[in-house]
């Protein structure tokens, strides 16, 4: 999935807001929903997205957001109940659409088969709170990074990168392959990206959808 895409978000709180916020300054088209007229209010003054007031379970809702053309749909809302009710209905009306449902627990896998994907912001907001407490010199890549995106890329089969090796790829002026998926070596001129393999790539958010174009093709 890339270039620009459209992408709904249920719940425009605190965690709503901020990805919604990420998501406009790479780029891409963002519609919030939002229950709370007041947070509406706030959401509206501050053209990062779309704003539109309403349960965001509701299927007429979901309509009028655009799920049916939209890419991806992802329940941030602090209840996780609702998250996946509206990642569940987005796929009933959109069978094709990426859903993705924030959630209150760090065991992930037991989501797996409702929606595409979870998260769970909290635990990485401890890690963040953790290596302030112990104020250390080693730091979760998280708390360090500022704008640069770390990502973890599997190449795809018949990708533009597939089989070649680094030296052969042209990547973009701001990105750098940083190691493969075991983490057990840095990335050199010889490695080769294999087709199906992850590797961890290291990228400004200027070239992410060229190194992305690159590695899934």
């Amino acid at each position: 999935m890339t270039g620009k895409l459209d992408i709904v978000i249920a719940g425009g709180g605190r965690v709503g807001f901020q990805t919604a916020r990420l998501l406009e300054e790479r780029g891409h088209d963002v519609t919030v929903v939002e229950q709370d007229s007041d947070r509406c209010a706030v959401l509206a003054d501050a053209y990062v997205a779309t704003v539109i007031e309403g349960d965001a379970t509701n299927p007429g809702i979901l309509e009028q957001a655009g799920v049916e053309t939209a890419d991806t749909v992802a329940g941030l809302s602090g209840e996780a109940g609702l998250n996946l009710a509206v990642c569940l209905a987005a796929r009933e009306l959109a069978p094709d659409v990426r859903t993705v449902a924030r959630v209150d627990t760090a065991e992930r896998a037991a989501y797996d088969r409702f929606v595409d994907a979870v998260v769970f912001p909290e635990l990485a907001g401890a890690r963040v709170a953790a290596n302030e407490v112990l104020g250390s010199d080693v730091q979760s890549l998280a708390d360090t990074t500022g704008r640069l995106d770390i990502m973890h890329l599997r190449v795809a089969e018949g990708a533009p990168a597939a089989g070649k090796s680094l030296a052969a790829v042209r990547l973009p002026k701001g990105a750098v392959v940083v190691s493969d998926e075991s983490g057990d070596r840095v990335a050199g001129p010889e490695t080769v990206l294999t087709a199906g393999e992850r590797y961890v790539v290291a990228v400004e958010p200027g070239v992410a959808d060229e190194v992305m174009n690159l590695f899934r093709g």
